[in-house]
């Protein structure tokens, strides 16, 4: 391994540069970063060489830490404690099952908004989140507890991917191994929305939780040199585009290009005009976009960003080593060669929104009226129960400043205070129909809203600070008033949900909302405001001032120059540095708990639960099941979401999980989330196509999970049919259309569908972290031949499948037995993408993989 020193300090660097030749210097910055990485971590830096060549090889990664938040974390933590006592069960080592990396777990994604618009809102719910959470977050501590590398942040810290950005993240790290060693920082988290941090030029990306689980046990993640999409950006926006506006152009423009499995990076003349924060949040939205990465490269805005949030310490030793290690931009380098460029012009870019159900569904801002309007809606409206007033379809029914993706960004954030400022000095209020909250991803922002004096005019219109957590962008977005709902179920009136959030996706936000928009933290305010969608919000008036003249949209936008003006008094240094100095110690709860630290006790749960695939995994591996006589669960369309598959928001009283829920004792108010109760196997298999809004073509008449039994054809719901057909001991099969599995990267997606007997996914397309998700779980990924289809095939639920896999596994036939008799054979393309996973496919997926190792001590 060659190094250079670092001139002036005690570090030295992998000289990767040096390995590959001139050759680097066509390759984007993303490239270079993991040349560096893989020359770390193979023989004499060799695949440093497959990253110079292009051709989609596998190269080795490993990260230098791991972020996980308490969603995802706890199902992978789980894992790991049932492994340990399995380990231990077969006579091996428990303690060899430990944490190789340093961790981050940030509990974020527990609370609903169940109070709002009340000073006390916030301590409220963190009250509340504590009392309904409380094993959850015992069962984290008492993992804290037993793992040195494991840093837990507790509840009411922030958004993982807000405090990764603020705090965690420091461009350039000394290696874990080697302290003497210089690298780039670089983290793989258990969220999707992880490469936010690549807005500070480090490498990082979403993985599922198995995948998490296999960086913990030590090992690399087999990465394939992916094509780069160099996203260049040009001009400079006008004062009143925000970076949301932006991240939604993006969204329309690289969906309808595609770019599953590539990089992203940003290149360009306008590349210096986007800050930190706007880089943030653009590279927040890139699972939204369908790449892996949006890679911001190195720059003095970089250094001032880290400068800003009191991180300074790091600046001099950073912009040294990126120059040193040909990371650091200065301007447009020509010799950089990517696959493809797509011109970014911001000074083309307006107001937007996007909707119905998708993020990359944008809309001009003044079309949005028309865009989201149901075909046949007319102001139709009915009285509120108890009230005064009157809700209608088109209503905005929910309206919350919420996710990482906006909150972090001050400019957008002060502009929403500023508009609500101008709106109260103007006497608007908020539509009373509407549920307001805010909910940042940092207490920093709560304290320069506060000192800035634009708390307050935000309180005056309901957005008192709820939470600091995800909330509403994850689904959590609580109960509305009792009596809104009430009218909305009995009249079947179709509200809309406005939300500054990244994910939009059909029955995510609230059940009763009948569509969902994204849109910037200022016009959540404006919406709010105007209280519908059936109003064009740029030409019609938000409302009446105190002298009944009109209010429009533009006499409320604030100036750019007052914008920068509070950003650069009220966002300084100090405030970080106070509020991450006791970041571990905000919440008072959290330290008052207390666990033990011996053997795990595994006590009756509907929280934390034995799972059944640690449980049955044997000490030998019997081979590859065979996949005959499958029969399908549901058949699906395109861009079916994890949503769809798993959910993570509100379990209802009459649903399969609220059922067995009340059957064990909880009452409907502690039901909590289907997020939140991940780590319970009972619940997850009963997650499984458990969304409201699904659509399944075996039950075209239907929405929600219902599917038809077969060979009898009986309807039913989901659960009912899984019910059935594990006591038939029957195999199924899932069909998809095209993009399967886009969205999140929770891993339940493929531990409930493993849990339900699904043993294969046919599709047309995957999501890149679904996939692997699916090899994890040792599901098939399959894929048909392009111009072959469900629709082709005329599929109907009604058959039965083999799937025959070819022996090294690249490939598979697929035998189609139709009802009437008939057979038909089609080719599969099997999606396992190199060695390691087709090795970890042939074990039965990871975790029994990992298990035999460490049993045969090998790991």
């Amino acid at each position: 391994m060659r190094f250079k020193n670092l001139v002036g300090t005690q570090y030295r660097a992998v000289d990767y540069c040096e390995m590959i030749g001139s050759g680097y210097r066509s390759l984007p910055y993303s490239l270079r970063v993991l040349a560096e990485n893989a020359a770390r971590h193979s023989q004499e830096g060799a695949a440093a060489h497959d990253v110079l060549a292009r051709d989609g090889q596998a190269v080795p990664f490993r990260p230098a830490r791991l972020l996980l938040h308490d969603m995802l974390g706890i199902p992978a933590l789980i894992d790991i404690m049932a492994m340990r006592n399995k380990l231990e069960e077969q006579g091996g080592n428990p303690a060899k099952v430990d944490m190789s990396l340093p961790v981050d777990l940030v509990i974020d994604h527990s609370m609903s908004i169940n109070h709002w618009a009340d000073k006390f809102a916030l301590t409220k719910n963190m009250d509340r989140e504590f009392e309904v959470n409380r094993e959850r977050f015992a069962f984290l501590k008492a993992c804290e507890a037993r793992f040195p590398r494991l840093r837990v942040i507790p509840p009411g810290g922030g958004i993982c991917h807000q405090v990764n950005l603020e705090y965690l993240g420091q461009t350039v790290v000394p290696s874990n191994e080697d302290p003497g060693i210089l690298i780039p920082d670089s983290c793989l988290g258990t969220d999707s929305h992880t490469p936010m941090i690549n807005a500070l030029g480090i490498m990082g990306w979403g993985i599922g939780g198995l995948e998490a689980e296999a960086q913990l046990f030590g090992e690399t993640t087999p990465v394939n040199v992916p094509q780069v999409i160099g996203l260049e950006v040009i001009g400079k926006p006008s004062d009143d585009v925000t970076a949301t506006d932006i991240a939604l152009v993006i969204a329309e423009k690289l969906r309808k290009i595609g770019v599953v499995d590539t990089f992203v990076e940003l290149f360009g003349s306008g590349y210096n005009s986007l800050s930190v924060a706007d880089r943030a949040t653009i590279a927040n939205m890139a699972p939204e976009y369908g790449s892996t990465m949006v890679f911001c490269p190195v720059d003095a805005r970089t250094t001032g960003y880290l400068q800003q949030t009191g991180r300074g310490q790091n600046v001099a030793r950073t912009e040294a080593y990126c120059r040193l290690q040909n990371l650091w931009v200065e301007e447009v380098d020509l010799k950089i060669e990517y696959e493809k460029v797509v011109t970014l012009d911001l000074s083309q870019i307006g107001r937007s929104v996007s909707g119905p159900s998708r993020p990359e569904q944008r809309i001009d801002l003044a079309a949005a009226t028309d865009r989201l309007t149901l075909d046949g809606e007319v102001e139709r409206r009915v009285p509120v129960p108890g009230t005064d007033y009157d809700i209608g379809d088109g209503d905005v029914i929910i309206a919350a400043i919420t996710s990482c993706t906006n909150t972090a960004n001050p400019r957008n954030m002060v502009l929403a205070g500023l508009l609500a400022r101008n709106a109260v000095a103007r006497g608007l209020s908020v539509k009373p129909h509407v549920k307001t909250s805010l909910a940042p991803g940092s207490r920093v922002v709560a304290k320069y809203l506060s000192d800035s004096g634009l708390q307050d005019p935000l309180d005056a219109l309901g957005f008192e600070v709820a939470a600091f957590s995800c909330s509403t962008c994850n689904g959590m977005s609580g109960p509305l008033h009792p009596a809104h709902e009430a009218a909305i179920k009995e009249n079947d009136i179709k509200g809309i949900a406005v939300l500054s959030g990244n994910r939009n996706f059909a029955g995510r936000i609230h059940p009763l909302a009948s569509r969902n928009m994204i849109a910037s933290p200022p016009l959540v305010v404006a919406y709010a405001l105007m209280g519908t969608i059936l109003k064009d919000i740029t030409s019609e008036p938000l409302g009446l001032d105190k002298n009944g003249e009109p209010v429009m949209l533009t006499d409320l936008w604030p100036s750019a120059d007052e914008v920068a003006e509070i950003v650069e008094k009220h966002v300084t240094p100090e405030e970080f540095q106070s509020n991450y100095s006791s970041i571990g110690e905000i919440n008072d709860k959290w330290n008052a708990l207390k666990v033990g630290t011996g053997t795990y006790d595994w006590a009756p749960s509907t929280y934390v639960s034995f799972p059944p695939f640690v449980k049955d995994i044997q000490s030998a591996n019997s081979g590859i099941a065979q996949l005959k006589g499958l029969r399908p669960l549901v058949i699906l369309g395109d861009s079916v979401t994890t949503d769809h598959i798993s959910p993570s928001g509100i379990i209802t009283p009459e649903s399969e999980a609220g059922q067995f829920l009340q059957k064990s004792g909880v009452e409907p108010r502690d039901f909590n989330s289907f997020g939140t109760r991940r780590g319970c196997s009972d619940v997850v298999i009963r997650s499984t196509f458990a969304n409201y809004r699904l659509r399944n073509e075996m039950t075209p008449d239907r929405e929600g999970s219902w599917t038809r039994i077969e060979p009898d054809g009986q309807v039913a719901s989901i659960y009912q049919a899984i019910e059935t057909y594990l006591e038939r001991g029957q195999k199924l099969v899932v069909i998809g259309g095209k993009e399967y599995g886009c969205g999140s990267s929770r891993d339940t997606a493929a531990k409930a569908p493993w849990l339900a007997g699904i043993r294969a996914v046919i599709a047309e397309s995957f999501e890149r972290i679904h996939r692997s998700n699916l090899v994890n779980m040792g599901i098939a990924p399959l894929c048909f031949l392009d111009g072959v289809n469900r629709n082709t095939l005329r599929l109907d639920g009604s058959e039965t499948f083999d799937i025959d896999l070819n022996e090294d596994l690249t490939g598979a036939t697929l035998t189609i037995h139709r009802k009437d008799g008939s057979i038909e054979t089609t080719p599969l393309d099997l999606r396992l993408y190199n060695e390691g996973e087709r090795a970890t496919f042939a074990e039965g997926g990871l975790l029994p993989r990992a298990f035999r190792n460490f049993l045969a001590g090998a790991a």
